[in-house]
């Protein structure tokens, strides 16, 4: 909850001081926020295989302590330059401390046993929107923008570190093969059309849901919101997502790997649609996008369990690395891709429609495949 409430949520509040300070744009600002989860997306693949072959405990603690230095680096940032640098180290830091090594070590740990705690531990993250939006939004009221993360910064070292480095001691048994025969059964894995069709599946809808919900501050600021209850707005989708996490698990029950990204995909598309068309008022948009929230809560899941469901447990970290870096990516881009495809489309409201076109269209293409 802490890292992703200060090496992710804390951005979309902080944006609009950020570029009133500087000077710089909207979308070179974003563009910064959006290289650190492309960094995060490219490093993830070898975190996965340090995780297999190490445990999490000294990965973790090492992603939480280059989180930190991230952070900092960003508030202290001179130029745009050194802001892009900064959120390049932050990038790796998250990629060591966001779901995805979660994820494995969770897998490796419990194996079988596995979906009831990736839920607990997904439930406890989504709250990180609703603790740190609001939390950020007090901060820069009170603070400069760079005070706001430094502050951020030394709440990220305070709590993650020691929890990494004191109550990750659980015995790990390393998955890196003696022989070639897992590795190279983890390649024909990752080599398979199932496979590629499954992660763009699920990188399409990734983008379309958290272009939408991590602009919901613009587009409700374009409709007359005040910050302060729009970054509310940001907050309660993470208890969306907490609600959506809850049900995934009768969902899974009832349904395949491919009908369970379409269903999530497709109703989150026509949620985010919702969003774009309801004029006001606006507690009712707030209240569809926080069920767009509750969908983009159970896309999270499909990252953690999707893999193992499908392929098994085996070189989990590795193969999981490799199917979670195109969402990772997408993810990436959607800051910054939500608010051009608004620009080019000639705002927010028609923005998010074409957006949960987009994760509509995924869905439709996860019951073809």
């Amino acid at each position: 909850m802490t890292s992703w409430g200060a090496l992710y949520y804390a951005f979309p509040v902080l944006l609009g001081p950020i570029t009133a300070d500087t000077g710089w744009s909207a979308t070179a600002a974003v563009g910064a926020f959006s290289l650190g989860a492309i960094v995060s997306a490219l490093a993830g693949v070898v975190v996965g295989r340090l995780i297999d072959r190490h445990g999490p405990r000294p990965v973790m603690t090492a992603g939480s302590v280059v989180g930190v230095l991230g952070l900092v680096g960003v508030a202290c940032a001179p130029t745009l330059p050194w802001f892009y640098l900064a959120w390049a180290v932050a990038g790796v830091g998250q990629a060591a401390t966001f779901y995805p090594p979660a994820f494995a070590a969770i897998t490796g740990w419990f194996g079988a046993d596995r979906l009831r705690p990736l839920t607990t531990v997904t439930l406890v993250a989504g709250f990180a929107s609703t603790v740190f939006a609001p939390l950020t939004a007090l901060l820069v009221d009170h603070l400069t923008w760079r005070v706001s993360y430094l502050v951020l910064a030394l709440v990220l070292a305070v709590v993650t570190v020691p929890l990494h480095a004191v109550f990750l001691r659980v015995p790990w048994t390393p998955t890196a093969p003696p022989s070639d025969a897992p590795a190279d059964a983890a390649r024909s894995v990752i080599r398979s059309g199932r496979f590629v069709a499954l992660a763009s599946v699920l990188a399409l809808a990734g983008f379309g849901l958290y272009a939408a919900t991590i602009n919901l501050v613009g587009l409700l600021v374009s409709r007359g919101a005040s910050l302060g209850l729009a970054s509310v707005g940001l907050g309660l989708i993470g208890a969306g997502q907490v609600g959506g996490r809850l049900v995934f698990s009768a969902i899974a029950r009832r349904t395949g790997p491919g009908a369970r990204v379409g269903v999530i995909a497709g109703v989150g598309g026509l949620l985010v649609v919702a969003v774009g068309v309801l004029p006001g008022p606006l507690w009712l948009v707030i209240a569809v996008a926080v069920l767009a929230g509750a969908c983009r809560g159970m896309h999270t899941l499909l990252q953690a369990s999707v893999v193992a469901d499908r392929w098994g447990t085996a070189s989990f970290g590795r193969v999981n690395g490799w199917f979670t870096a195109p969402t990772t990516v997408a993810v990436a881009l959607a800051p910054a891709g939500g608010v051009l495809v608004a620009e080019v489309v000639g705002g927010f409201p028609l923005g998010f429609v074409v957006l949960g076109v987009l994760a509509v269209l995924a869905g439709l293409v996860a019951f073809r495949a």
